[in-house]
C-alpha cells in the first residue's frame, strides 16, 4: 500500500506564498499522473492541479497562473507552489494518482489564508 506524506502547509496572509511537497513510498517513475487535491471545510475533495510523467501539467480554474505543480521522480516528490494565496484557498492539500486515486490518502496538509 503506497504512504504518501504532504507537508509544507501553514498561516498566511492573503497575497503569500507557500510551497507544499509530497512524498510517496513508491517510485514516481511508475506513476503516470500525479495530482494535487484540496479539500475544503464542508466541502468535496477536488482537483487542483496535475502533472504527468513527462512533464505536462492541468490546472483547475482556481490555480490557474497562481500555482505550478513540479515533480522530481528521482526523489519520489512532488511540489505545488502557491503564490498570491487566497482566503478561498483554505483547505486540506493531499496528493495521490490522478485522476484515478489510490483507495489510501496521506494525512494532508493544512493551509490557512487570512485576509
Amino acid at each position: 500500500q503506497v504512504q504518501l506524506v504532504e507537508s509544507g502547509g501553514g498561516l498566511v496572509q492573503a497575497g503569500g506564498s507557500l510551497r507544499l511537497s509530497c512524498a510517496a513510498s513508491i517510485s514516481f517513475f511508475s506513476i503516470p499522473t500525479m495530482g494535487w487535491y484540496r479539500q475544503a471545510p464542508g466541502k468535496g475533495r477536488e482537483l487542483v492541479a496535475s502533472i504527468s510523467s513527462d512533464g505536462s501539467t492541468n490546472y483547475a480554474y482556481t490555480g490557474k497562473g497562481r500555482f505550478t505543480i513540479s515533480r522530481e521522480n528521482n526523489k519520489n516528490t512532488m511540489y505545488l507552489q502557491m503564490n498570491s494565496l487566497k482566503p478561498e484557498d483554505t483547505a486540506v492539500y493531499y496528493c495521490n494518482k490522478a485522476p484515478r486515486c489510490w483507495s489510501s490518502w496521506g494525512q494532508g496538509t493544512q493551509v490557512t489564508v487570512s485576509s
